[in-house]
């Protein structure tokens, strides 16, 4: 990671996650994608160090860490495990509308299960309303003293673990995307279940399941925000976490050239390294002018929102770079490993399919381009 413009603070704070990374991720992060299944260990030393809440402003247990010292942070770690960052960096997706919109009370709430080693899910996607989320059908009808949920989440990052949920559901579905809420809803409460973990290409190790809301009643303190604002609060949260997705995909295709360096040294072939051969040089030379077009791109969007000037086209474009040009990383250093690469041996071929999903979710590379192009037509 270039650090010719970072402070010293966050020198040391990558600096710790790289520790982390080599100690607690590297050494296990095939062996859980392998059993798809989330490394609690791991989490549980993550939430010790405080991780989970570092968003959080001080007042409230937390660390009041800016977004792009957290982006550097989640980089950093990305190199080593995407699966892993992509459950915590879910739960810190679903504190955010909690963070914007909530009250004192819900703030403390979520704080305070995070903060002893829970999870929480942001649970926005339905079976048909992906990319479209004005689309959604659960519904949060009201009755007295609070609000009975109906509906099911798909694709829900850390469904089936989490013990809260942000949950977008429509108050009054005639009014399209003006009739939206989120809530704040408990894992224990009567009629949410979870489906099955998701058999996935990539971010196996991460949890991903259906949830479903089956006439669940939340009494009127659970709503973050006013009545009927929740799809603007979606896509505010969105916005900033366009800009951790470009992170991490920067730290996958980061830790893609960084294992290719260290094979072009080691693999002979026709007498000598394979990294004398400029046909591999070219390559590891077009990898990072990406990586460094994609992290520049990213910390410019993250500077935007700690300026409290967030743009939601920067974000897109960094969302949409730092994935495509991931995807196109990864695959490279698939390559340039030969056999060895398409081996689960070697760590590039997890990255190549974790790189994959960075281009999907979020909402798909294709709809920033929406967002991009009508941000310029407008």
């Amino acid at each position: 990671m270039s650090d010719f413009y970072m402070t010293e603070l966050q020198k040391e704070l990558v600096a710790v996650m790289k520790e982390f990374g080599e100690k607690e991720l590297k050494p296990f992060a095939g062996y859980y994608d392998e059993i798809a299944e989330f490394p609690m260990d791991a989490y549980k030393k993550a939430v010790k160090m405080g991780l989970s809440r570092m968003t959080f402003p001080v007042e409230y247990g937390g660390a009041g860490i800016d977004h792009k010292t957290h982006a550097m942070m989640m980089e950093e770690l990305a190199k080593y495990d995407a699966s892993f960052v992509n459950g915590l960096s879910a739960t810190v997706l679903a504190a955010l509308p909690v963070r914007l919109a909530g009250r004192t009370e819900q703030i403390e709430q979520m704080v305070t299960v995070i903060g002893n080693g829970g999870f929480a899910a942001f649970a926005l996607t339905e079976a048909n309303a992906g990319s479209d989320a004005a689309s959604i059908r659960t519904t949060a009808e009201k009755v007295d003293g609070g609000y009975i949920l109906n509906g099911s989440k798909c694709f829900i990052t850390n469904g089936n673990i989490a013990d809260i949920y942000v949950v977008f559901a429509k108050t009054e579905p005639e009014k399209g995307t003006r009739g939206i809420s989120a809530f704040l809803v408990e894992r224990n409460r009567e009629g949410v279940s979870v489906g099955k973990h998701e058999n996935k290409m990539g971010l196996r190790a991460a949890s991903t399941s259906d949830v479903i809301f089956d006439h669940v009643f939340v009494p009127e303190e659970s709503l973050i925000g006013q009545e009927n604002r929740g799809f603007k609060l979606a896509m505010q949260t969105l916005n900033y976490s366009r800009i951790e997705c470009a992170a991490v995909a920067t730290g996958i295709a980061q830790g893609a050239l960084e294992a290719c360096i260290t094979y072009a040294k080691e693999r002979n072939t026709f007498g000598k390294p394979i990294a004398s051969l400029q046909a591999i040089q070219f390559m590891l030379a077009d990898m990072e002018i990406q990586v460094q077009a994609a992290r520049a791109l990213t910390w410019q969007a993250a500077d935007l929102a700690d300026r409290d000037m967030i743009n939601p086209e920067i974000s897109s474009c960094a969302k949409t770079f730092a994935s495509d040009m991931a995807m196109k990383v990864t695959t490279d250093a698939v390559q340039i490993f030969g056999g060895y690469g398409y081996s689960k041996e070697f760590p590039v071929e997890k990255m190549m399919r974790d790189a994959k999903i960075y281009q999907i979710f979020e909402g798909t590379n294709q709809i920033q381009r929406v967002v991009i192009s009508g941000n310029l037509l407008k």
